[in-house]
């Protein structure tokens, strides 16, 4: 690998690879797929403020739609930056994780950046970020502050009119949390990352409710009592005019299918018959939230000149794209059987999961492909699942945080389940519930994003992006799709 030093003062950097680009970033200290969970107080915005000033504080500069919460926060801010993409903005996305790219962190609506342009913001930034780790005020940036960076240089780069950031964990002490945004958005709260953002619905709602700003209105999807109460507090005291899409908005379903859903939204300016091809009823409330953003937007007059266009709202729904969430996949597998992947990771977006399995689809049995993170709550995912009568096939992602195949079996063995099939990869129990699973029955792959990612990347063909210290994708022969290893980022020789 070529030394940091070839790229400082270069905003082009033509001598720098995607992979170069990859090494660096994801060198630096990485929360997010490390072993070990150090305590959220080590987070703080000094570090994150001070980056972004010796870069020239470019996150003020483009007007922002910033959005929070446990669950629906990725598809409700790829539907934002779908509809303003239709209404003819140029709107930057930033989310995280990613499936199966880095790139796919960094959007200009919803297309990934290129390898070329990750490697030239890396190769633009790299030199402040040395001097920001060596100048020793607060310490390196970690891996999520680099990308976050990384993030708004880009998006001040093409001229975007608008960003939707997407907050990583939490929310008060979330990297993203140094923007002044025109409109808040937090979406649905339930127990997730309990160690680091607090073990009750009140402690959680409180971190999420950090990104509240003083006079900036917030959009709250609905809530629980207990979450709600926090986000009045917290609004009442900023003095931000809040809007709860659950008093102000309504919402009904006009009919379902496999492939999407079409469905009628009202609010106090207007009505919309909509259609997209996201799956799952907690999706028609991400859709009205996204609606109540818009509205925002357009009252507040950051939508210059524009007023809102229900064509290009329904528009934008229609193309909005986020994969991996109650996504049915055929691919290559030669069977019969229905194959659905969903990346919930936490009791309650499981049972949304299974309140939404036999709605949307027709089936016998459930072939469940399962895989959880340490700390992900496994056994009570898995107790939700129950009530599927699953036939189960544990796994390990690559994720370097993934628990091992065996842990996963003991727990499901614990709960009373038999468990048909133990594999170490995902593709080997993929492949195990695809042979054993008939014409009329469904393989469903979930517990973690990066089972789902992994069982994408088996059907699809996609190449996995490895990184430092992940275990090498299994290229056995029997494989459901052929491989070319050497054409894997992560194989290429250093």
């Amino acid at each position: 690998m070529k030394s940091t030093n070839d790229y400082s003062g270069s905003r082009n950097a033509p001598d720098m690879t995607y992979r170069d680009a990859l090494e660096l970033v994801m060198g630096l200290a990485d929360f997010e797929r490390s072993t070990h969970s150090p305590g959220h107080s080590t987070f703080h915005l000094e570090r994150m403020t001070y980056l972004m000033g010796r870069l020239g504080d470019v996150h003020l500069k483009t007007p922002t739609v910033h959005v929070a919460g446990t669950k629906g926060k990725g598809s409700t801010s790829a539907m934002i930056a779908s509809m303003l993409t239709s209404h003819g903005y140029k709107a930057g996305f930033y989310s995280s994780p990613h499936l199966h790219s880095a790139v796919e962190r960094i959007r200009v609506g919803l297309d990934p950046v290129t390898q070329e342009e990750f490697a030239g913001v890396v190769a633009q930034i790299w030199p402040v970020i040395e001097e920001v780790a060596q100048d020793g005020v607060y310490g390196p940036a970690t891996t999520f502050e680099a990308m976050t960076a990384m993030a708004f240089v880009h998006f001040h780069n093409v001229a975007a009119d608008f960003q939707v950031m997407e907050v990583g964990l939490g929310g008060r002490l979330d990297s993203t949390n140094i923007v002044l945004p025109e409109v808040s958005v937090i979406t649905s709260i339930s127990l997730d990352h309990m160690a680091t953002l607090g073990d009750t619905i009140e402690k959680i709602a409180f971190e999420k409710a950090g990104i509240i700003k003083p006079g900036v209105p917030v959009v709250v999807a609905p809530q629980c009592d207990e979450a709600m109460a926090v986000f009045l507090q917290v609004a009442e005291q900023r003095g931000a005019p809040l809007v709860s899409v659950k008093e102000q908005l309504s919402w009904q379903e006009t009919g379902i299918s496999a492939l999407g859903q079409t469905f009628q939204i009202k609010t106090s300016l207007d009505q919309y018959d909509l259609e997209m091809p996201l799956l799952g009823e907690y999706q028609l409330e991400n859709a009205a939230t996204a609606i109540a953003t818009m509205e925002t937007l357009a009252v507040g007059a950051s939508m210059v000149n524009e007023k809102l266009s229900k064509k290009c709202i329904g528009q934008g729904l229609r193309n909005v794209r986020w994969p991996a969430r109650l996504e049915v996949l055929t691919g290559n597998s030669d069977s019969e059987c229905q194959i659905v992947v969903d990346g919930a990771h936490n009791p309650y977006s499981v049972s949304r999961l299974v309140e939404a399995l036999p709605k949307y689809f027709q089936y016998d049995r459930v072939f469940l492909v399962f895989g959880a993170l340490g700390g992900h709550s496994a056994r009570d995912m898995i107790k939700a699942l129950e009530t599927l009568e699953p036939v189960v096939f544990t796994a390990r992602s690559r994720h370097p945080r993934s628990s091992l195949g065996s842990e996963i079996a003991d727990i499901v063995a614990e709960e009373g389940i038999e468990v048909a099939f133990q594999a170490e990869t995902v593709a080997e129990a993929l492949r195990s519930a695809i042979k054993t699973a008939g014409p009329r029955d469904i393989v469903l792959g979930t517990g973690s994003l990066a089972v789902a990612a992994e069982i994408r990347e088996e059907l699809l063909g996609i190449p996995p992006e490895l990184y430092p210290n992940m275990k090498p994708v299994n290229t056995n022969k029997n494989s459901l799709v052929s491989k070319d290893p050497g054409s894997m980022p992560g194989n290429s020789k250093r």
